[in-house]
């Protein structure tokens, strides 16, 4: 069976590189049984030994405020990991060695990554990792997971921990004498058969005001032992409110006793780059305007290198495939409706849909530099005054920032949150953030509409939709969620050069997701309204009265305040909730239809004007969200009834957005 190290540590200490760097694309990613947070897993070989390597949430801490939280340390506690990699970050270790001294409490095997140890030399501070070992009792390991410096002796300390028995450590930190005493009278009571956990952790989480490890507890004992471990229990713990102050206070003066000589800093702090840059993108009054400038030119670039310069190649490829397609099943004589469905169908509803990829690769790419390179924490940071505007708080909008790559793991995001009102409001107003999966959708009546002005469009359909997800935020945390606002506390890595594999890492994750999106999500779709387009026999294929049309016709009268009333406009919309690129795929595939050879853009400016080109992208961007988001809003939540509060809430102000775009639009003589 195979060996199992845990790699944990705080948010920003170079964790997920470190993973990166050892199992390079060995690895995959899922769900933890039970729960939505995400489960990283691989594998790495060492010698002749293949290693299973499990990467946990990155936490501050291992308590029970959060579901990232929970996950590590029950994971650790389980005894499943035969060693735990804590990855530490050099340049704030006071801070980071905090987590460490909890994975010393729950016994587990661990080995110190020192990593970003150049970023520290280059701050000028001194790391004696031998004086840290002896102090910590465990192996440190220097390490900079970026250059894949250290992974070897890295790795040979984890093995060499392996082979070491017993299982757990014991180590014992002392709070001072009279909680030590405290913790030991606890520790009796709960030294019983069937709790698995070490009873000291257990007892000191019992002081800290655990209620998780206190039901824990309770469900383990008899009724004998139950009864007597709630009066050793109350008191104890009786007028001892400060207790969990105290706790936290003696780990602090642990980590500045093992750091005290081993850790040298210079005298005067040396001003770094990220200080100096930090004083302008930051800026109370400067940082949010710049932030909009960063994202305009991040999509000006989007189209001046996705459209102008590889805009064609796709599209030329993906018509080559489709002639080449068809003449090969004309050859075979193959029937005129499989020839129909080919063009129509895989052609004109999927292939409209790759057309878009060069632009999407180089947006990816922009986005992976901005966030590689430290700047996009930035982004919760300076928008932290505006959040607190409307009853939330900074961090409130990390989540908001990783629906714009999509809101399935946007919404997942939320879960960092300690307060529950935050995470309720962050998941229901995700789905505002426009998403990967709308990108083509604002591409293709870009395309036909507004060609000179394609950047400004798509970054004010993105502000659009970060100003009514702020909006919304503000109604629900007054009516629905009130209470009040949490604290903000957010750690800012230090700007660091982007490295080429993380870049290309996170393109090619997310243009992966939209490739496997296009086999088979839409291709299903597709399908399905391609056969529906064609029933009954007899009647005129992408007509009004094929199944299709009788549909679209039946939904169209809902649209046509907002300037869109027909039939095609209206499937393409309903086949958005299955996934939004589906919109596209739909357009292209009904309109393809009608008129053989028809090119997308030619066939929305002849269905369309630029006003209902308007209102149907504010549609497109607010209106109901995905299958998938919609069942992750059911997960997070727990509950049916928030993902069809969902679905209904935003369908409604998605139709207002689009409605009111349209009619002032048409009383100012625009449309």
């Amino acid at each position: 069976m195979s060996k199992i190290i845990a790699l944990v540590g705080n948010p920003n200490c170079g964790k997920t590189t470190l993973f990166n760097a050892l199992t390079g694309a060995n690895h995959h990613v899922g769900n933890w049984p039970g729960v939505t947070v995400e489960r990283k897993e691989g594998q790495f070989r060492h010698g002749n030994e293949v290693l299973t390597i499990v990467d946990l949430p990155g936490i501050y801490s291992l308590g029970a405020f959060s579901e990232d939280e929970m996950v590590a340390r029950d994971f650790i506690l389980s005894g499943e990991p035969d060693v735990v990699i804590n990855v530490v970050d050099a340049t704030n270790i006071e801070r980071n060695l905090y987590l460490t001294t909890q994975l010393l409490e729950m016994g587990a095997k661990v080995v110190v990554a020192l990593n970003m140890v150049d970023e520290a030399n280059s701050r000028k501070i001194s790391l004696n990792t031998g004086a840290l070992s002896r102090r910590l009792g465990v192996p440190v390991v220097p390490t900079v997971a970026s250059k894949r410096k250290g992974l070897e002796e890295l790795a040979e300390a984890a093995v060499s921990l392996m082979g070491l028995a017993p299982k757990r450590s014991r180590y014992h930190l002392s709070y001072g004498e009279s909680i030590d005493a405290k913790v030991a009278e606890l520790e009796k009571v709960v030294h019983v058969e069937g709790l698995v956990y070490p009873p000291r952790w257990v007892a000191v989480k019992l002081l800290e005001g655990d209620e998780h490890v206190l039901r824990m507890v309770e469900g383990s004992l008899s009724s004998q032992e139950l009864e007597n471990f709630r009066r050793v229990y109350e008191e104890v713990a009786a007028h001892s409110s400060d207790l969990p102050l105290e706790i936290v206070d003696g780990r602090y003066r642990f980590v500045h006793a093992v750091t005290s000589s081993a850790v040298r800093r210079p005298s005067e702090g040396v001003l770094t780059l990220t200080d100096r840059l930090d004083r302008v993108l930051t800026h109370r009054y400067w940082g949010l305007p710049l932030f909009a400038l960063i994202m305009f030119a991040v999509f000006q670039l989007t189209f001046a290198l996705g459209q102008d310069l590889l805009g064609g190649l796709v599209a030329g490829g993906v018509e080559f495939v489709g002639e080449a397609l068809d003449g090969l099943l004309l050859r075979v004589s193959a029937p005129d409706w499989l020839r129909s469905y080919a063009a129509e169908g895989l052609i004109g509803g999927v292939g409209v849909v790759l057309e878009f990829i060069p632009l999407i690769v180089i947006l990816y790419m922009l986005m992976g530099l901005l966030e590689d390179s430290g700047y996009m924490a930035r982004a919760a940071y300076v928008m932290d005054n505006t959040m607190r505007a409307v009853g939330l708080q900074g961090k409130t909008f990390i989540p908001l920032i990783v629906g714009f790559g999509c809101n399935v793991p946007g919404v997942m995001a939320a879960r960092t949150l300690e307060n529950k009102k935050d995470r309720m409001i962050a998941i229901l107003i995700n789905p505002f953030m426009s998403c990967g999966a709308k990108i083509p959708i604002y591409l293709a009546f870009i395309a036909a509409f507004f060609p000179e002005q394609g950047a400004l469009v798509m970054f004010s359909l993105y502000v659009l939709g970060i100003l009514v997800a702020l909006l919304m935020g503000k109604v629900l945390s007054s009516t629905l969620f009130k209470g009040d606002v949490s604290h903000f506390l957010l750690e800012l890595p230090p700007y660091r050069t982007p490295t080429l594999r993380n870049v290309l890492r996170n393109m090619w994750d997310n243009v992966s997701g939209f490739l496997a999106r296009a086999g088979t999500v839409i291709f299903v779709v597709v399908s399905l309204l391609w056969v529906l387009s064609a029933l009954p026999a007899g009647v005129e294929p992408y007509g009004p009265e094929s199944i299709l049309g009788r549909i679209g016709s039946l939904i169209a009268p809902i649209f046509a305040p907002a300037g869109f009333g027909n039939w095609q406009a209206a499937v393409g919309l309903f086949s958005g909730i299955a996934a939004k690129e589906a919109v596209v795929a739909t357009l292209g595939m009904v309109y393809a239809g009608v008129e053989e050879g028809i090119e997308l853009v030619s066939a929305l400016q002849g269905a369309f004007t630029p006003l209902t080109a308007l209102s149907f992208l504010v549609m497109t961007l607010l209106y109901t969200p995905c299958v998938a988001t919609l069942a992750t809003i059911r997960k997070e939540t727990g509950s049916a009834k928030w993902a069809v509060f969902s679905a209904f809430y935003s369908f409604a102000i998605g139709w207002v957005g689009a409605v009111l775009v349209f009619q002032v639009g048409r009383i100012l003589g625009l449309g």
